[in-house]
Order: structure tokens, then C-alpha cells, then sequence
């Protein structure tokens, strides 16, 4: 039985894009596979705290010296459990101010410790959550990904570098893009996003066949 590890970062609820082609996401993956287990994490309705001076001493290994640390300790070993059960990685991820959300970003600062999902070698920083594949669907309201306001974009290169320094470099991005350009262009956008899902969930389930 493999495990899915599910992660949606909007505040829109109901109303998010990105939200709502994960829930896709999962049901393809669960068509090729019904013993599929789901670990869902909804940071927009239930948000990882942002570092502050408690957590971030914590998580830098100081044994904990009160109850905060301690709290922050134990949050972020059960967000790294959760990953390292999982087999695949799904990520929706609006862009908030051509960045990802606040609170995506404060999952990754609770994931990311020395020692436990990465290292510092004499040949430089190495990644140890391997053999895991991501799917990431961003959603944006403009058209990021080509053209000029490429160079605007913070949110996917950020999420492939966070990903990538915990050595998950298996990674497709999956994009819904222009969805503030109009209600055609919009639907547009997401049943593209919905054409590739289907093509890239099952090539997937053919090579782990």
C-alpha cells in the first residue's frame, strides 16, 4: 500500500483552484490504486505556526528549555514522520504576491533540519528524504511560467530549491495559469492542468506497475 502525504496552503477554502485540483489529484491516484493512504494537511484552515524565537532555537537542536520549545520539537518531528511515510508528495500552492503562501513556507522551515532531512558535507549540503516524487500544482493569476513577467516568479523555483535541498528531486510542476484573465481562459487553464494530471498520474502508476 503506498502513502500519499497532501498538502494545500490556500486560504480561499472551498473557492481554491489549487485546492481543488489536488482533491482531483488524489481521486486519480486512488482510481489506480483503492488501498491508497491519505495524510492531508490543510494549511490554510489550520496553519503551522511561524518561526519565532522559541520554535527556531528548537529546531536548530537546543534540547528544549520550556513548554514552547518542546511544542515546536514535537510538531516539527511529526510533520517530518509524515513525509517520510509518505511515498508521493502533493502540493497545491497558490501564488501569493508572486510567492508562495506564508504558510506553506512555515511547513517547510518546521521540515527542514539539519541532521534529520538534510546535511552539511565537505562537498556541500545533501538531501536525505529520497526516493520520494512530488507533484506540485501552483496556481497563479497571471502568466508566470514564459514572457516577461517570468522573472517575477519566487514561488516555483523557491519550491523546487526547498524541495530539492531535502533530496526530493523528482518533481513535477503543474501549472494553472492566467485564471484572472476571464472566465473562458480560466476554465482553460484548469482543464489543462486536469489533461496533464491524467497523463502524468498515469505514466506514474505504469512505471510502478
Amino acid at each position: 500500500m503506498s502513502t500519499a502525504l497532501v498538502i494545500t496552503s490556500s486560504a480561499l477554502g472551498d473557492a481554491s483552484v489549487s485546492s481543488r485540483l489536488v482533491a482531483e489529484t488524489v481521486a486519480r491516484l486512488r482510481s489506480h490504486d483503492p488501498g491508497l493512504r491519505v495524510i492531508t494537511r490543510d494549511l490554510g484552515s489550520d496553519p503551522i505556526p511561524h518561526l519565532n524565537f522559541d520554535s527556531a532555537t528548537a529546531l536548530r537542536g537546543a534540547e528544549p528549555e520550556n513548554a514552547a520549545q518542546a511544542a515546536a520539537r514535537s510538531l516539527s518531528d511529526d510533520l517530518i514522520a509524515e513525509l517520510k511515510a509518505a511515498d508521493t508528495l502533493i502540493i497545491g500552492a497558490p501564488m501569493y504576491n508572486f510567492g508562495m503562501p506564508s504558510t506553506l513556507k512555515a511547513w517547510f522551515d518546521h521540515v527542514l533540519r539539519a541532521g534529520i532531512t538534510f546535511r552539511y558535507s565537505e562537498s556541500g549540503p545533501e538531501g536525505l528524504i529520497e526516493g520520494k516524487r512530488a507533484v506540485v500544482i501552483v496556481s497563479r493569476g497571471g502568466l508566470y511560467s514564459e514572457g516577461p513577467a517570468q522573472v517575477m516568479d519566487s514561488q516555483e523555483p523557491h519550491l523546487r530549491n526547498l524541495l530539492g535541498f531535502m533530496g526530493i528531486t523528482d518533481v513535477t510542476f503543474l501549472r494553472a495559469e492566467k485564471l484572472a484573465f476571464g472566465p473562458e481562459v480560466r476554465e482553460q487553464a484548469i482543464d489543462t492542468v486536469r489533461q496533464q494530471l491524467a497523463e502524468t498520474i498515469g505514466e506514474a502508476c505504469r512505471k510502478a506497475a
